[in-house]
């Protein structure tokens, strides 16, 4: 590409609700905890690794018969209240502002699990109903390299 030499009318999306697509063999609820895997395909909440937290499902989509990308689903990155897990992966107060993780599409843990759950977002509150999550994928992602380097700074 050369460099502009004129005004441009440069795209943009409006709103706050993206899209993807689904993987296959996926169904997914409205209301639940989406997360993309390693190929970029979207998939429900689950405790599984090579995935991250993108936002909350606006609709259910049910691609269970078929292959991915077969359909798209909207979702919506923000704040969002999921269940708290239990016993010592309960998360308390004491958690707010670290990573949580993805036990299942609608609960949320303090550990990744020896290394068996993916990051669902960030924990920005705690109360009797459950965890409010920030669920955005930059925003975890940005997390992740942070920890990264925190890690191996203090090695």
């Amino acid at each position: 590409m050369t460099t502009l030499s004129a005004d441009r009318n440069t795209p943009r999306r409006d709103g706050d609700v993206l899209t993807g697509l689904v993987a296959a063999s996926t169904l997914v609820y409205a209301g639940s905890l989406v997360m993309r895997n390693a190929a970029g395909y979207l998939v429900k909440g689950q405790t599984a690794t090579g995935l991250v937290g993108v936002g909350r499902a606006e609709e259910r989509v049910d691609n269970a018969s078929g292959s991915a990308g077969d359909l798209s689903a909207s979702y919506r990155p923000g704040v969002y209240r999921f269940a708290n897990s239990t016993s010592t992966d309960e998360i308390t107060i004491a958690e707010i502002g670290d990573t949580c993780f993805a036990v299942d599409d609608q609960t949320v843990a303090k550990t990744d699990g020896t290394g068996t759950r993916s990051p669902a977002g960030i924990i920005e509150d705690v109360d009797t109903l459950g965890v409010w999550v920030r669920v955005d994928e930059a925003v975890t992602q940005a997390r992740a390299v942070a920890d990264a380097a925190f890690v191996l700074a203090s090695a």
